[in-house]
């Protein structure tokens, strides 16, 4: 296992593309796990329930494996614990992925929840950019304050280094809306990361993501 400068263990070299961290500040504890070849399967213990039930979603649809432990201070709010998930999870997304030969890159997909409809497009790119266009009828489900949605996904494409963008076309109920988004993440995401045969080397004109 190779020992990363960020803190980042990483753990691609063979077949199975996956990564681990370990990230301790002033505001939260967090141990996170993420394998792209996986097969579904999530532990996930946080003190934020309703990504909790997020996370899970997106592992199942995605066909990853993760594991995520975090405490926080969560007696301020979810914010932090929230977005340094996001963070976490974007740095085990980076690492596993190391220097992206043979995947698809791309990927664009729709999702309904019921009455919603949610819009996922990535690109594998290196290059982190973020665009959101949601409006939630609510601004909590239950607890939960709806900006918290962004805060994570835009520290995700940040530190996972991908262009995100994110549309959820329409909706009435908000659980649904971001439960939408969450399923298209992970069937957007695992289509970007497959391995594609016909591609050789870097899918890139340049020659390096």
């Amino acid at each position: 296992m190779e020992k990363q400068n960020n803190g980042v263990e990483l753990e691609n070299k063979g077949a199975v593309r996956q990564a681990e961290v370990d990230r301790k500040t002033n505001e939260t504890n967090i141990q996170l796990a993420f394998t792209v070849d996986g097969t579904g399967q999530s532990t996930i213990e946080t003190d934020v329930p309703f990504l909790n039930h997020m996370l899970d979603l997106f592992t199942k649809h995605g066909q990853f494996d993760l594991n995520v432990h975090a405490r926080g201070d969560i007696d301020i709010d979810d914010h932090h614990t929230v977005e340094d998930i996001g963070i976490c999870l974007g740095q085990t997304l980076r690492e596993a992925l190391g220097d992206k030969r043979g995947i698809k890159r791309y990927a664009s997909v729709f999702v309904p929840m019921d009455e919603a409809l949610a819009q996922v497009i990535i690109d594998v790119s290196n290059r982190p950019h973020f665009e959101y266009r949601a409006e939630y009828p609510s601004q909590q489900v239950g607890s939960f304050s709806t900006e918290l949605v962004h805060e994570f996904l835009w520290k995700l494409a940040l530190e996972a280094r991908i262009t995100l963008h994110v549309i959820v076309h329409y909706g009435q109920n908000t659980h649904h809306m971001i439960e939408a988004i969450f399923k298209a993440l992970g069937r957007a995401l695992d289509e970007a990361t497959m391995i594609d045969p016909r591609v050789t080397g870097v899918p890139s004109t340049k020659g390096v993501l």
